[in-house]
């Protein structure tokens, strides 16, 4: 919406009619209201407040308010009336009200301080500031016909015999009965191919709302592809009753696990991922995403702006979306209730891959382990004693359509994950061991939901005032801020390198961006600047990297591998220079394979070992400073 905002904490008690604000301070939407978060007590209303003419050209037309990632909402009020939603929805599915509207009007919308979103906003991980109540992404109003399409969804499935697009369509039906058909069209967005028109017919009662459901077919389909194997073909889904008409743009792909990763449209991806926790700019976050050569972002914990998904879907980059939902707070039928809802907002996109369930339901590293033989013992012991039962999660898993992976639970070494929470080098163990570890527990390895250590980038910041720092964790691993952003870099390669040698089918490193100023586990602070493990993880990304598969020092001789992420066979010559000393080998790697070349002969006057790989387009080098 048009216009200025401001935001207040409402004063006067519920019983007294319209609510009213002593002190309004100015805000923005989308936006929360950060100015009021020092004082806000869970038990406060905060109230959103904004001016606007009438919208309509003709008094025959309605109007209705749609608001977005409207958090704790409470009461909507239109020129001191209160008016009725439809529903409390999730913050992630749209509201809606319709009103009749004034020459000018105000609006005032009520939000309940202790309500939250849920899921990692329940957590330490991320600051206070980030889930207090707000209009999170859009206020709207809008104009429509009397009688109109409320609702348009679409979600699509491949079959042996082409695609279906399964369509539901909700009709609010105006001040005479309806007898009509809705025209449905399906055409191809910015590329050349097929498009397919249907009618179905409506009929309702009046001020009824209806809803229709048909299937389209589609006939030699063009298939949405990740970025690296194919192109992002999507089509836009049109529905028109008389006047008034609505679209969507959806994908066509199918998806399954497994032990070698995914397979998309039947063939092979393995996945360089990064985790995203709420804070940054959606399309922002994409970009970077891309740029450090992931092939899928995991959204942490929480529902992100449609516009994260719209940016995923051009970009071709693939989404696991975790339910919002607290791990150790896991209820089933809560979590059913919610999957339809993420189904619902967010089913229709292609880059929707996988449904994590639950999120660590147990943290049996609470308090660090420290590495060599008695930090491995000690290991054993946490994950023995550690238990979880998954059955609840298991069972919501199941039900997740066929058209989206399941990822029933993610977490710890010790709980049966099916994706692993690995934190060598920081909550336990040392780098050292990571090898040991993988060699012992090999299933660790396969899918890796989260990978990381955690920095500071201030030295006269308290790491335990920094949400999603571990403090008793960064003393035991740096010294200071300088020293963590260093160490960060390094861990994050090393886990990186190593995990692909092992040819994990999936991997997470956590995460792209801190989600408090000060810190965390991002190798971007939260203002988007980059630290040196941005880097670090970009390179250990290369879709095919040469690597040393022990860590280098002068006098040593080191094994050299190529690991190879590409969907093709990789013939070449991979070459390293250590000092005075270089050698070449050349080498053949099947594709989402890993090799090893030769070995690296250090001299002990070296600095530096770089290795190098010839591709088609253009040469990568891994250079490991002694």
């Amino acid at each position: 919406m048009a216009g200025k905002w401001t935001a207040g904490i409402v004063t006067s008690p519920p019983s007294a009619g319209t609510p009213t604000v002593e002190r309004w301070h100015q805000t923005s939407v989308p936006g929360r209201p950060a100015s009021l978060l020092e004082g806000l007590d869970t038990e406060d209303t905060v109230g959103y407040r904004t001016t606007f003419a009438d919208p309509r050209s003709t008094e025959d037309e309605r109007t209705r308010l749609a608001l977005r990632g409207a958090v704790g909402l409470e009461s909507v009020w239109i020129n001191g009336t209160e008016h009725a939603f439809e529903s409390v929805s999730p913050y992630f599915l749209p509201t809606y009200l319709e009103f009749e509207p004034e020459t000018e009007n105000e609006l005032l919308v009520c939000l309940d301080a202790g309500a939250s979103p849920g899921g990692i906003y329940e957590t330490d991980d991320v600051p206070a500031a980030s889930g207090m109540p707000g209009l999170w992404w859009d206020a709207e109003v809008q104009v429509r016909p009397r009688t109109f399409l409320a609702s348009l969804e679409t979600r699509p499935r491949v079959t042996d015999d082409g695609a279906l697009l399964d369509i539901g369509i909700e009709v609010a039906v105006g001040d005479e009965p309806l007898d009509d058909a809705i025209t449905l069209s399906m055409r191809p967005e910015g590329f050349h191919g097929g498009a397919t028109m249907d009618r179905v017919r409506v009929s309702g009662e009046a001020g009824e709302r209806v809803t229709v459901s048909t299937t389209l077919d589609v006939r030699d389909p063009a298939l949405w592809w990740p970025r690296g194997y194919g192109e992002q073909h999507r089509y836009t889904v049109r529905a028109k009753l008389g006047d008034d008409a609505t679209e969507t743009t959806t994908g066509l792909r199918t998806i399954e696990r497994t032990d070698d990763g995914l397979l998309v449209n039947g063939r092979r991806l393995r996945v360089r991922g990064v985790e995203r926790r709420p804070g940054g700019d959606p399309r922002s976050d994409v970009e970077r995403a891309l740029d450090l050569n992931a092939t899928l972002v995991r959204v942490r914990g929480h529902a992100p702006s449609p516009a994260l998904y719209r940016a995923c879907d051009e970009a071709g980059l693939l989404v696991w979306q975790d339910l919002p939902i607290r791990g150790d707070r896991f209820e089933r039928d809560r979590a059913t209730t919610v999957l339809e809802s993420i189904l619902e907002a967010f089913g229709g996109h292609p880059s929707l891959a996988c449904l994590g369930i639950q999120d660590e339901p147990v943290d049996p590293f609470e308090r660090p382990v420290g590495g060599g033989r008695v930090g491995r013992l000690a290991f054993r012991w946490r994950t023995w004693r550690a238990g979880n039962d998954g059955g609840d999660a298991q069972a919501v898993a199941a039900s997740v359509p066929e058209e989206y992976v399941s990822v029933p639970i993610t977490g710890a070494p010790g709980l049966d994950a099916t994706a692993t929470t690995l934190a060598p080098g920081w909550q336990y163990l040392d780098l050292a061991d990571l090898e040991w570890l993988l060699e012992r527990y090999p299933d660790l390895g396969r899918i890796v939901g989260a990978y990381g250590t955690q920095s500071v980038t201030a030295e006269d910041r308290d790491p335990a005032t920094i949400p999603g720092v571990d403090a008793a964790a960064y003393e035991q691993r740096a010294e200071s801020a300088e020293a963590s952003l260093t160490y960060q870099a390094n861990a994050v390669r090393r886990l990186t390198e190593t995990l692909r040698r092992h040819e994990s089918a999936m991997l997470v490193a956590s995460s792209l961006r801190d989600s408090a100023s000060g810190g965390g586990s991002g190798v971007l602070t939260l203002e988007g600047e980059e630290k040196p493990a941005y880097e670090a993880l970009k390179r250990a990304f290369e879709p095919v990297l040469p690597i040393l598969e022990s860590t280098p020092r002068p006098g040593t001789t080191v094994a050299l591998a190529l690991v190879n992420d590409s969907s093709s066979l990789v013939e070449t010559t991979v070459s390293w220079q250590a000092g005075d000393e270089d050698g070449t080998a050349s080498v053949s790697v099947s594709a989402m394979g890993s090799a090893t070349v030769g070995t690296v002969d250090i001299p002990t006057d070296a600095d530096a070992v770089a290795v190098t790989v010839d591709l088609e387009k253009r040469s990568v080098t891994n250079r490991y400073p002694l």
